[in-house]
């Protein structure tokens, strides 16, 4: 499995980006194909979708994206490209906040979602999901996961970011990061 790419953003469709990395062109399905800047070079989290006739990439901004999206082709009756169109529409924190309050007329909002699914949604992941209100770890994933892996837990790591730039480049990021959760 991938768990990511990274590459220059080459083409830009209706439902899909074509991100160029090495002078392959990997077609990922993506939830807002015109949130991404042509030309330019953008780390996307993959998800590998595999059927028997179809191999398909689906791409996120962020962990947290992708965590969702996970969860959702998870849920009996819930696939793909059905999970796709709802972070589209509505955003990480609002989808999981309607699964919480059991919000059936904000679910059923989204394309090709009635209320049976909807229950179904609900039924499935309430209580299961983790709004993360604090503090976005969005344009630092790389960080994160660095971090992380030295053995940093990731809420002591959400507590260091508002102070880092995040101009700097990564490996100064992780400098001044390192800094500052050895104090």
């Amino acid at each position: 499995m991938f768990s990511f790419i990274s590459g220059k953003i080459a083409e830009i469709e209706k439902n899909y980006i074509t991100v160029e990395n090495n002078g392959i062109g990997y077609q990922v399905f993506v939830s807002n194909p015109f949130s991404f800047p042509i030309g330019e070079e953008k780390k996307i989290f993959i998800y590998t979708h595999i059927r028997e006739d179809e191999i398909s990439f689906y791409g996120f901004n962020s962990l947290e994206e992708k965590d969702l999206f996970l969860r959702l082709i998870n849920v009996k009756g819930l696939g793909p490209k059905m999970a796709l169109p709802m972070l589209a529409t509505g955003s990480v924190s609002g989808i999981i906040d309607a699964i919480d309050r059991e919000n059936i007329l904000y679910l059923t909002k989204f394309p090709k979602v009635g209320e049976k699914i909807a229950r179904q949604i609900i039924l499935d992941l309430k209580g299961k999901l983790v709004k993360n209100d604090n503090i976005s770890i969005n344009g630092y994933e790389e960080l994160v996961e660095v971090l992380e892996s030295l053995g940093y837990k990731t809420g002591d790591i959400k507590k260091i970011l508002p102070k880092l730039n995040q101009e700097l480049k990564l490996e100064e990021q992780l400098k001044e990061a390192l800094k500052l959760l050895l104090k």
